[in-house]
């Protein structure tokens, strides 16, 4: 099975004769030569679309990465900013009540520093303004590249049966000839027998 083929969960639609036909007309592929065009220029596009998915959903994990880490990271960055701002006996209450909170602080910072890249802010809202305008693009690219796959498995079937029945036709043709070559000689040879009797009744 090809790598095309693999790409699609459900192939039995692909053995369908309307289907096939369908495609056919649509795609205008009633030739090997617009087949082989149609099928040149899908696997193009495929590949473009693969990479290009992969580009987006590399960004896109790394972005869900980043707001996973805030998540944890936040709470605890606040608590101690509210220590920050404390002075004296309230500092050593409210340092006590959330002593668990503090201790995980600095090791929460490090983990979110190694996070950004090349001076990257934190900033929350812009990273999921961005999640939520990469999950469209990457779905949407998705979509096109499931409808690229079902198109080329498509043209390969279609190939597949034009040359089959390609090959079906030039046998019979062949078995045809095959067969009126051999009708041909059995005439001759009979047509030979019944010359040579003649001529023997003659002599």
């Amino acid at each position: 099975m090809s790598l095309t083929l693999r790409r699609i969960s459900d192939r039995t639609a692909l053995q369908s004769a309307d289907n096939a036909e369908k495609f056919i007309t649509t795609r205008k592929t009633d030739s090997f030569e617009s087949l082989a065009k149609f099928t040149a220029h899908k696997e193009q596009r495929y590949q473009q679309l693969e990479t290009v998915h992969l580009s987006k959903g590399q960004k896109l994990n790394r972005l869900k990465e980043l707001s996973k880490m805030y998540a944890l990271y936040a709470p605890v960055q606040a608590t101690y900013k509210g220590s920050q701002s404390l002075k004296g006996l309230a500092k050593m209450r409210y340092d006590k009540e959330h002593k668990e909170s503090l201790a995980k602080y600095p090791e929460l910072k490090e983990r979110m520093q190694s996070f950004l890249q090349n001076g990257e802010k934190i900033t929350p809202k812009q990273w999921n303004v961005e999640i939520q305008s990469l999950q469209a693009e990457y779905d949407s690219i998705g979509k096109e590249q499931i409808k690229t796959a079902a198109e080329l498995a498509y043209a390969e079937v279609v190939s597949y049966n034009k040359k089959n029945l390609e090959r079906e036709l030039q046998n019979e043709s062949r078995q045809h000839n095959r067969q009126q070559g051999r009708n041909k000689r059995r005439e001759e040879e009979t047509q030979c027998e019944f010359y040579c009797k003649d001529r023997r009744f003659f002599v």
